[in-house]
């Protein structure tokens, strides 16, 4: 069987979460698609970095520079000229034009939640793409039974169409115990312990205002690091911090992206990772912070109950005292962090690459085989 696969946001430099979904579920399906005589055709809008992938018999890749339009024009006439078995598109859509036979992954329908968080132009795209994945897509891969469920009510996609398969884990990322390390890090950044800790894109939808609400009237003695990178509408969250007084806006601190090299010392040098998003359909930094030992207080909606379990402090997103209060609870109690890092130590078990990428390949066989 030849499986062909959209890798064209694998190869980004910055991986955010469906960056980072394509990249490690590829790695992963390279040894099963090799171990099952299968080829895997990688499709490239621009050369990747050597190394990204393993290069090996079964693996083949297919580089189609193109400025604009690259998916439905030169990744489409690839489809057409050569066709794989089945077509994978792991984090985007698929070509408007192809008609053989596809696999799409839909991470979350967030954009349905919170429109204003989102341009006229990213909603228009966001609803067609969606759609389209569900209407042509012969099976379609959700990350969460939540992201399945607004798939079902939004689109009437099929529920015997959906297959639910977790994501994984960044498998370089671990605790870090090393204390010289977590200092030269948090150095590097300008933070200084105690802190606590968000590490995910500066959007809307991340709940930042509240969560900076949240964190002054808690009045801890701790800094609050906010780490990722600026996304759409990011400048009011930067202008609410602005709008504090010097002395609490200075403990609040900004790092920008934060390189995989250093995620594992900043999340296990945090008192607590504070993630009250508004809306996930998956949620890799509750677990990433599971990985490295860190107490999560996160949102009780979305997946995110479905995901962390009794793992992690849930809480209202919308109550800024219920943010407040769970930020103090986890500051002042001990033994509600540990208990948290205990749960959260055999939760994230269950979260692998090897276990996604083996149920992903058996939704392509079941793809090819399956009648239109």
């Amino acid at each position: 069987m030849v499986i062909g696969i959209d890798a064209s946001r694998a190869a980004r430099a910055q991986r955010t979460g469906t960056e980072g979904y394509a990249y490690f579920l590829i790695r992963a399906l390279i040894p099963l698609a090799v171990e099952g005589g299968h080829t895997l055709r990688l499709y490239f809008n621009e050369a990747p970095q050597p190394g990204l992938f393993p290069v090996t018999d079964g693996v083949e890749v297919v580089v189609m520079p193109l400025a604009r339009l690259w998916t439905h024009l030169r990744l489409a006439w690839e489809l057409s000229r050569r066709p794989p078995d089945v077509f994978f598109t792991p984090a985007h859509v698929i070509p408007l034009t192809y008609r053989g036979t596809a696999v799409a992954t839909v991470h979350d329908l967030g954009y349905h939640h919170f429109p204003e968080a989102h341009t006229r132009w990213q909603m228009a795209y966001l609803h067609w793409s969606t759609r389209h994945n569900g209407r042509v897509a012969r099976c379609v891969l959700a990350d969460s039974l939540a992201t399945q469920a607004d798939l079902m009510h939004f689109y009437r996609v099929p529920a015997a169409k959906i297959h639910v398969v977790y994501p994984g884990v960044d498998p370089g990322l671990y605790p870090v115990r090393d204390q010289a390390q977590i200092t030269a890090v948090l150095q590097k950044y300008g933070i200084t312990s105690p802190y606590l800790l968000y590490l995910s894109t500066l959007q809307p939808r991340k709940n930042l205002l509240r969560l900076i609400r949240a964190y002054v009237q808690s009045g801890v003695p701790h800094q609050l690091v906010i780490a990722g990178k600026k996304g759409w509408l990011a400048e009011p969250i930067l202008a609410e911090i602005f709008q504090l007084d010097m002395e609490t806006a200075r403990r609040i601190i900004l790092p920008g992206f934060v390189p995989d090299a250093d995620k594992g010392a900043l999340l296990s040098g945090a008192t607590a990772l504070l993630y009250p998003s508004l809306y996930e359909g998956f949620g890799f930094p509750v677990l990433e912070a599971h990985v490295c030992e860190t107490a999560v207080l996160t949102a009780n909606n979305s997946s995110l109950p479905e995901i962390a379990r009794e793992s992690a402090l849930l809480i209202d997103p919308l109550d800024v005292t219920a943010i407040a209060q769970g930020i103090r609870c986890l500051v002042e109690d001990q033994g509600l962090r540990q208990a948290l890092i205990a749960c959260g130590r055999e939760r994230v078990r269950q979260f692998t690459w090897e276990k996604s990428a083996a149920q992903v390949m058996q939704v392509l066989q079941t793809a090819v085989t399956r009648d239109p």
